[in-house]
Order: C-alpha cells, then structure tokens, then sequence
C-alpha cells in the first residue's frame, strides 16, 4: 500500500508574503495581494498534496470471507500441511527446519505458519528461517496477529497446527 506521506505547501504555509506586494489601485498593473500567490515563482501550491492514508474499509463479515476463501482455495489446491502441535522446548531453528521437513514444505518458495497462539518459543525458532512468517490464529475476542487474504494467497505452502485450524474454522467460516 501507499505510505501517503507527501506533503506540499498552500498559501497559509509557506513563508513570507503577508503585505501587498503594491497598492490596490493606480499603478496599472494587477491587483496583487502576496507574492507567494500560487502564480508566483516561490509562491504556494494551489492544489497542494497533503499527508492522507491509502487505507480502504473492508466490512468485517467480508474480510472474514475473503480470508476463508483464500484459506480454501489453499486447502483445494493441497499445499496446507496440518501439524498435530507446533511446539519446541528451547528456540531452535534447526527443528523448526526439521518440522517443515518432515511435512514435505521446506523446498517452497514463501511458508506460513499459523500457530494456536502466540509462543515465543516457536517464533523465535521459525524467525531465521528464509521465507518463513509466523502468525497465530485468530481469536474469538479482541487483536490477534491473525493471518491475513493476502498471507494466504502469497504462501506456496501453509502449515497450521490442528488447534488453531479449529480455531480458525470457528471465527472464519460463519
């Protein structure tokens, strides 16, 4: 998306030209009132840029279900892995490595890994990997770093541990 941070300056903010360049009358030129006027050089911008954000509302029962349907298109397709826990004892990127070798998704291109719920462990071990993003289910209630559409059609390959498919069938799929 667009970063919205351009930013030009209007008559009221650019500096100088707060007397009349010349008296209103008697002098046959036009009538001037400064000479940062937008028709002047070193004058304002008449229609000037200004920081705005690009962002675009998405209803939620509808960002819901596109989310759910990108998810789907991923299941058709065969490239979701279902694991039964994501879970380590200490952060080690080699089994995090070994995990997703062992479901047959360490040659993809991009991998995304949807765990229950957030686990320092786990993303601290899944975070070196290339290609790898982590992200936890969504929850009932309240923010969660839940995956997005776009998560889900950037993927080659997901892999979801089986609570938080639940978890994800239960909020999505309404």
């Amino acid at each position: 998306s667009r970063q919205g941070t351009q930013s030009a300056k209007t008559r009221s903010e650019v500096s100088g030209g707060g007397r009349k360049p010349y008296r209103q009358k008697k002098t046959g030129n036009a009538r001037q009132g400064s000479i940062r006027a937008p028709h002047y050089a070193h004058g304002a911008m008449a229609l000037a840029v200004k920081p705005r954000s690009y962002d675009k509302k998405v209803n939620k029962k509808e960002r819901r279900a596109a989310i759910w349907a990108a998810f789907s298109a991923k299941v058709e397709s065969g490239d979701v892995a279902v694991a039964e826990s994501i879970a380590f004892a200490a952060p080690k990127t080699k089994e995090a490595a070994g995990l997703l070798q062992a479901l047959g998704v360490d040659g993809a291109k991009r991998v995304l890994v949807v765990l229950p719920e957030y686990d320092e462990v786990a993303y601290k071990s899944f975070r070196n990997l290339p290609n790898v993003t982590v992200r936890t289910a969504p929850a009932s209630e309240g923010k969660s770093a839940a995956p997005s559409a776009r998560d889900f059609l950037v993927a080659h390959k997901v892999v979801v541990a089986r609570e938080a498919l639940a978890r994800m069938q239960e909020v999505w799929s309404k």
